[in-house]
């Protein structure tokens, strides 16, 4: 197994969750702009499998490129919504929004992730993990929010299924690193058997 892998994220509970599995982390960055290129994949008709991976693959390459001798992991996570792409909210008015939009309903969370080398994809995983939230009134929603510090908030689209957000839901089918963003049992396969 390697020294090190280079996490292009500045996930929190992403570096937790390679902590929690033993996988020695250094985090870097990518700053890739997410927003315009998946507006322009959503302008193409891309699945959000292909959206979340695209976007994964990016942040890998782009630090790869930079630390070409390390194995740098990109990662990416989108909420697809009957084919509608959900993205992080930018302030409470829009996580309120997000929230009354999966109020009820049964949603899908794509997870990515992508190893890179010297500046190109290595090795790639993408899952999908499906999510039916409860019925909740407007208020509820807000008592809700008011407990999640902006920090979780703006991190992980809007629910936090390892704290107060798994309360939102009824069922949760998939694995619950992936919910989180980070699919680590299979990075942990890929990582055994890099030589």
């Amino acid at each position: 197994m390697l020294n090190k892998i280079i996490l292009a994220s500045k996930s929190k509970v992403r570096k937790e969750i390679l902590d929690k599995n033993d996988i020695p982390s250094q985090v870097e960055p990518s700053n890739v702009d997410e927003d315009n290129i998946k507006e322009s994949l959503i302008k193409e008709k891309a699945s959000p499998e292909i959206i979340s991976k695209s976007l994964a693959e990016l942040k890998a390459n782009k630090v790869s490129l930079k630390l070409p001798e390390d194995m740098v992991l990109g990662a990416d996570s989108v909420i697809d919504l009957g084919g509608e792409l959900i993205s992080k909210p930018k302030n409470r008015e829009e996580a309120l929004l997000i929230l009354k939009k999966l109020n009820g309903k049964k949603h899908n969370l794509v997870s990515s992730v992508c190893i890179s080398k010297n500046g190109s994809m290595v090795w790639n995983y993408t899952d999908k993990a499906t999510l039916k939230m409860k019925s909740f009134s407007e208020n509820d929603l807000k008592i809700y929010l008011a407990k999640i510090s902006d920090e979780a908030l703006y991190a992980y689209n809007v629910y936090q299924i390892e704290g107060e957000g798994r309360n939102l839901f009824m069922d949760i089918e998939g694995d619950e690193d992936t919910i989180m963003g980070l699919p680590v049992k299979k990075i942990k396969e890929y990582l055994n058997n890099y030589k």
